[in-house]
């Protein structure tokens, strides 16, 4: 949801090219699902024919960017690995750095 009811508003050429005509102003209120591979909002276009990203693997709609990754490389990385070999890698050197003092 995008709420300019009780502001001016943003000019057209401040908001994002990719949001419909004038969401700056007034009430945008539209669908939206997060990519289980990115962190990324995606706003769904009730226009769109092509087919939406979808992983089989996970069983998660992603965005167009990470489904041309899976296209490529095969390969479902969920965000929630992603954070956790973050978190894993920082308890290492976490550890690595306590041991060498």
């Amino acid at each position: 949801m995008i709420d300019h009811r009780a502001s001016p508003g943003l000019p057209d050429e401040a908001m994002n090219p990719n949001l419909p005509y004038r969401a700056g102003k007034g009430l945008l209120e539209t669908s939206t699902y997060t990519c289980g591979h990115c962190p990324q909002i995606v706003m769904m276009n009730p226009l769109r024919t092509r087919e939406r990203g979808y992983c089989r693997k996970c069983d998660h709609y992603i965005c167009d960017r990470c489904s041309g990754i899976l296209a490529a490389t095969r390969e479902c990385k969920p965000y929630k690995q992603v954070l956790d070999e973050l978190q894993e890698a920082g308890l290492k050197l976490e550890k690595e750095i306590d041991r060498n003092g």
